[in-house]
């Protein structure tokens, strides 16, 4: 009910606008002896709370207490104790007045509501202290420790398990076998299908601990789980590689700064705090997009802030409450810009659907009981504190959200659900509260709780389909059957092929936290070239043998002033920012035996630190090159892999001779290259863009699709634009996906370029190539039915277009596309 802001003085002055007619149309007011629990309660509750109770007060006017109720609105009550004739509350719902009626949206009320409306003020207002209509206590927000039922299981969630199960009168089923659980850890893991060979030997394993060994394995490949956990939190942080916001500078990726803070399992609470109180490399988060035009007040970059915050780190929805009180819960307006302050440098004026107020909320966190806010600190301060309130020991909501999070994530329901929404029950509060506990005392080590749940019996029962676990009626019987998400299932194609992408879009350091990838260094004609150079253009060449023709191939490269780069005398790339090192993709331009790669160098006199008066300037030429021979990863020691950098075996002349960048050119009577020093030696400090652009370089050519630009086959299959907090994708497969799958080009071009593959190393019949395609698809060997048809459909001697409709059909099968 929306209380009009224009009280006027008394109540009876505000009856004498009513004519004698309209009194008259008062519905009478009920014979019955009105109880408020059964009468007046349900009526308030439906029709009125929802503007006037649990913090909200429309128009001055509050429900929350009688005493509140009572006081009325801004200029005058609303109810005459006694006289229900005369309240101002009953001409408002009795819709008198056409243009002022409350409830203001919604069905008018009844005749007999209004009746027992008006009974209950003349019986004097009773009210029921315990039916108040005040904010609730905040649920899921106070640390709980509980203890543990039982002696019997060792594992602490299935001795939880145990006891619901219990309660609940569900007969637990017997895990899942080996096959079934490999793929579903790995795919949870690490993001990819096990090849069969792990399989195999999985299953070949006789080790009655090996579920528990082969979880900390994969939990321990840091790149693996970096980059498929990549996807969540790109996804929860609106982080992407290109889009809206990019182009123009009005949005910032924090792709560096993520991956190297999953690679490293940085710890969750300081993973928070470098993200609410951000350093540069993290402030692409709460930044937010500064939209284009004129927006609604709800997207601006503050409130963007504390809408993302809220969302990610509490489980709570502020979205509504940035334009209005929330009609979808108990925040409002207020405590939206409450929290958007802190981001802002200036008062925030707070505006109510695009119209200001004139009004400044003040400074608080969402749960002022958690920690208060200085509003007098300055904004760096003020995130600090904001950090600090966040991830103290008081606040149980941040490792309640969190591990409410990876359950759903790795069980496809939440224990809490919708997982945005922390104020609803769970549906065991002991498992959630104690996920919760046990990450804090293990310092919020995001790995711990993964592994906790994954070695636990709750997650290895099989699944469950949705039509058997109704929302409205849940009771968890074990996970829920979930869909390959857009980057498994193209990692997944991949893998069955051996096509992948050759250059990330995505720009991390790949290696972060691991040895050098490489071993090259600024080079140039003299060993003082970092202090100054004559104005000059070199010409660089090395010599590069390869055994074999290569898979992928990639360069990183930067020169001191600009660069022309040839590969076996086609020019591939200039650059002229030595500050951003260039990648190149040279898969296309290398062969067998003998290659050559020729650099044309100038130290560019025009620069302004060339301004002296010998007009000398730094000079450096700086290049990694990594190619892959065969399919496989890129490490350090790889014999597949061939590595190249700057180095004194590289030669240089000043004379533009003809032919220089051709191989049969002799280069017998050129110059040894100097080496300068390291990456980030000075002048240049380039170490960290460095490191970066040769760690892509280093992982060219098996590059996975969470590191890829979306396309149209990943957005058929439901991976979002980022441009919004999503922290669940849609779980049903839609119409645009269908349609995708089958007439879609990507997935056709894909599996067309992988067909071609498989038969340049096909086994020897067409048995035997189904036989491989099913253990790599699906992990097992085909029936005899599914191998008589499969070989229908390669032929007797195998074409590209046969076992490109074989992999469609496989890559369609539920087997493939669900994990089970």
């Amino acid at each position: 009910m929306r209380i009009a802001l224009g009280w006027l003085s008394c109540a009876s002055s505000l009856l004498a606008a009513l004519s004698p007619a309209q009194l008259a149309e008062l519905p009478p007011p009920s014979d019955t002896r009105i109880e408020f629990k059964r009468d007046v309660h349900p009526i308030l509750e439906v029709r009125c709370v929802q503007c006037h109770g649990r913090g909200k007060a429309s128009g001055s006017f509050s429900l929350e207490s009688r005493e509140k109720t009572l006081e009325g609105g801004s200029s005058g009550p609303a109810i005459v104790p006694g006289r229900s004739a005369e309240s101002y509350l009953i001409e408002l719902v009795s819709g008198l007045d056409p243009d002022n009626v409350m409830p203001a949206k919604g069905s008018r009320l009844t005749a007999e509501e209004v009746g027992l409306l008006r009974a209950w003020i003349d019986q004097g207002v009773a009210w029921d202290a315990e039916e108040a209509f005040a904010r609730p206590p905040a649920r899921n927000l106070t640390p709980r420790r509980p203890e543990l039922p039982g002696a019997g299981a060792v594992h602490p969630l299935d001795r939880l398990l145990s006891s619901y199960f219990e309660s609940q009168g569900v007969a637990a089923p017997e895990v899942v076998n080996d096959p079934l659980f490999i793929r579903r850890v790995h795919l949870d893991v690490v993001g990819l299908i096990p090849t069969p060979s792990e399989v195999a030997a999985f299953v070949a394993d006789p080790a009655p601990d090996k579920r528990e060994k082969l979880v900390h394995r994969l939990l321990n490949d840091r790149e693996g789980y970096a980059v498929h956990w990549l996807t969540f939190w790109n996804d929860a942080l609106r982080n992407d590689y290109q889009g809206t916001g990019y182009i123009d500078g009005g949005r910032r990726q924090i792709t560096a700064w993520l991956y190297e803070a999953l690679a490293e399992n940085l710890s969750f609470d300081r993973f928070v705090r470098e993200l609410v109180d951000p350093a540069p490399s993290a402030a692409g988060f709460v930044n937010g997009i500064i939209w284009r035009g004129v927006v609604n007040a709800s997207q601006t970059p503050e409130m963007q802030a504390a809408q993302n915050v809220s969302q990610v780190f509490m489980g709570v929805n502020l979205k509504c409450a940035s334009c209005h009180d929330s009609f979808i819960n108990d925040w409002t307006l207020a405590d939206a810009y409450g929290l958007a302050g802190v981001y802002a440098v200036e008062p925030l004026e707070m505006v109510h659907c695009d119209k200001p107020t004139g009004q400044v909320a003040p400074l608080r966190f969402l749960y002022p009981e958690l920690g208060e806010l200085n509003a007098q600190l300055p904004r760096e301060a003020r995130l600090k504190q904001l950090a600090e309130i966040m991830t103290g020991e008081r606040n149980g909501r941040l490792s309640r959200t969190i591990v409410n999070r990876l359950w759903a994530r790795l069980l496809g329901r939440g224990l809490v659900e919708p997982v945005d929404d922390m104020e609803q029950p769970a549906w065991n509060p002991d498992m959630l509260d104690w996920l919760a506990a046990d990450l804090v005392d293990h310092q919020y080590d995001l790995k711990r709780t993964l592994e906790v749940i994954l070695t636990s019996r709750a997650y290895q029962l099989p699944a469950v389909a949705a039509a058997e676990q109704p929302a409205d009626q849940f009771v968890f019987r074990g996970p829920a059957v979930r869909r390959l998400s857009a980057e498994q299932f193209l990692d997944a194609v991949s893998q069955i092929t051996g096509v992948w992408n050759i250059l990330p879009t995505a720009r991390a350091n790949f290696d972060a936290g691991t040895a050098p990838v490489d071993h090259a260094r600024w080079i140039w004609t003299h060993s003082n070239a970092r202090d100054g150079a004559p104005p000059q253009t070199v010409r660089w060449r090395r010599v590069l043998y390869l055994p074999a023709a290569p898979t992928a191939a990639a360069m990183a490269i930067a020169c001191d002033n600009r660069f022309r780069l040839f590969v076996n005398g086609q020019e591939l790339a200039t650059g002229g920012d030595f500050a951003r090192p260039q990648l190149v993709d040279v898969s296309a331009h290398l062969r067998s035996g003998q290659n050559l790669i020729a650099v044309e160098a100038v130290n560019d006199p025009a620069r302004p630190e060339a301004a002296a008066a010998d007009q000398s300037s730094p000079a450096g030429l700086i290049a990694h090159l990594t190619v892959r021979l065969v399919d496989g990863s890129a490490s350090q020691t790889d014999p597949a892999v061939v590595r190249l950098g700057t180095d004194p075996l590289w030669r240089w002349s000043l004379e533009a001779a003809e032919g220089w960048t051709q191989l049969e050119f002799s280069d017998s009577h050129w110059n040894a290259a100097v080496e300068l020093g390291p990456p980030d030696c000075s002048p240049w400090n380039a170490g960290a863009n460095w490191r970066t652009t040769a760690a892509i370089a280093t992982r060219s050519g098996q590059v996975r699709a969470a590191l890829m630009a979306n396309d149209p086959l990943m957005t058929a299959m439901g991976r979002p634009n980022r441009e919004q907090v999503v922290t669940s994708r849609p779980a049903a497969a839609t119409t645009l996906q269908a349609l995708e799958l089958t007439n879609g080009e990507t997935l056709a071009n894909w599996l067309g370029r992988g067909a071609a593959r498989l038969l340049a190393h096909r086994p020897a019949s067409p048995e035997a190539l189904v036989a491989e395609l099913y253990r790599r698809t699906l992990g097992r060997v085909p029936s005899s039915e599914e191998s008589r048809l499969a070989r229908m459909i390669v032929g007797p001697s195998p074409e590209p277009a046969g076992v490109e409709d074989l992999l469609w059909a496989m890559i369609m099968l539920p087997e493939f596309q669900l994990i089970h």
